[in-house]
């Protein structure tokens, strides 16, 4: 094993768990924060993947910026209309040239772009419904040695940290399948639910509550009494999905604004909620795991959008994630482990300033009893630190 400076150390407080009251969330694909991480980060892939293409390395630039302003629209039963479209910025940098090539990057960002908003808003007709536009600085190919040529390590570009967790909560489980399996299987056969869907979990004791917030798609809803039959479906689905994940009691609620006597309904022409005063930014929706957990430490780092090479707020907040969940894996006896990586700009990725991991471990399991197996699990997965680059360019690890 090598050199490198880790810490393992009992938790000071609670497994999750075992705490009174837990708060998780998720903000679907669909919410405009997450609309604008999902183009961020395509446009990030799509550069870096040129880039490789093109000179066989990664070159300086960032789209971690971009930002949503909402539109309007008129909402009805059986489809309404768009009256001012969404707009997208997407801002950034970016480098231009390079061994004097000149790199259409803004034709390369605006190609990505529009291809996930169409892969990803089926009810969102980009150019008419949603314009993008962009943005991106100058970058600098003389950047281009921190990035680690001829295979070398890349240097940290600043002085940041990465935080990571494993294994989820029940709550935390509950919710991240409860959007992904409503954007996903669910959608299949049931058009009239939006891509965007927001889950809030609390559990209290042993009761848990699960909140969603599910746009509904005008064009699928013929009137007030199909809309509440959709509803009630999105409940009983999420219902029988939490039984998957726990035996605790799971009560779900869904769409609790709504007002029927008012006809006040979440009814939505384009599935998302952008079309109608909310705007969206990258990186203030889910961190890096999928998920928004105050119960637990968290970086403010914007994930989506840096580029992979030596960035710490992508790199760190991904990896640690990654390195948590090998761990538990790899070693029996802990029941919860959290993990911070600390860079130092200037030094190699794989030489974090301090690894730092606390761990809640089994009864009758002690720290002393597994120490050296998760230093070395920590240690190879730092070698192996790199390989993270490759993962996010080919669209493995998801950014939120």
């Amino acid at each position: 094993m090598t050199e490198r400076n880790i810490h393992v150390q009992p938790s000071a407080g609670h497994a999750v768990e075992d705490q009174a009251v837990e708060i998780v969330e998720r903000k679907g694909i669909g919410h405009p924060d997450s609309i604008c991480d999902g183009i961020a980060e395509t446009v990030s892939r799509a550069l870096a993947q040129e880039y490789l293409d093109r000179f066989g390395t990664v070159l300086h630039y960032n789209t971690d910026e971009s930002q949503l302003v909402a539109g309007t629209a008129a909402p009805a039963f059986g489809g309404g209309e768009v009256l001012e479209p969404i707009y997208v910025l997407i801002v950034g940098r970016a480098t231009k040239s390079y061994e004097g090539e000149r790199i259409p990057t803004e034709t390369i960002a605006l190609a990505a772009a529009r291809d996930y908003l169409e892969a990803n808003f089926p009810y969102l007709d980009v150019g008419t419904d949603i314009v993008v536009d962009i943005r991106l600085g100058e970058g600098s190919g003389d950047l281009q040695e921190v990035f680690g040529e001829d295979g070398a390590v890349p240097m940290a570009n600043d002085t940041s940290y990465g935080v990571g967790h494993a294994p989820l909560s029940e709550t935390e489980q509950i919710v991240e399948a409860t959007e992904q399996r409503l954007n996903g299987e669910y959608s299949v056969n049931h058009p009239e639910v939006g891509q965007d869907i927001k889950v809030m979990g609390k559990r209290e004791g042993d009761q848990i509550d699960v909140t969603v917030a599910a746009a509904m798609v005008d064009r699928h809803i013929d009137d007030l009494a199909a809309y509440r039959s959709a509803v009630d479906s999105v409940r009983t689905y999420v219902e029988d999905c939490a039984t998957e994940y726990t035996d605790r009691d799971v009560t779900v609620h869904v769409n609790t604004a709504d007002d029927y006597d008012d006809g006040a309904i979440y009814l939505t022409t384009t599935g998302t909620s952008a079309e109608q005063g909310d705007d969206g930014s990258v990186g203030r929706g889910n961190r890096a795991n999928g998920l928004i957990t105050p119960n637990r430490p968290m970086s403010m780092e914007a994930t989506s959008g840096k580029n992979p090479i030596n960035h710490i707020g992508k790199i760190y907040n991904l990896l640690s994630t990654e390195v948590a969940k090998s761990v538990v894996e790899e070693v029996d006896g802990i029941r919860e482990l959290q993990l911070r990586l600390l860079s130092q700009i200037g030094s190699p990725i794989d030489q974090p300033h301090v690894a730092d991991a606390e761990l809640v471990t089994e009864d009758g399991v002690t720290i002393e009893d597994i120490d050296e197996a998760v230093r070395a699990t920590i240690d190879e997965e730092l070698a192996n630190v790199t390989s993270v680059t490759r993962r996010v360019i080919d669209g493995e690890l998801s950014t939120f």
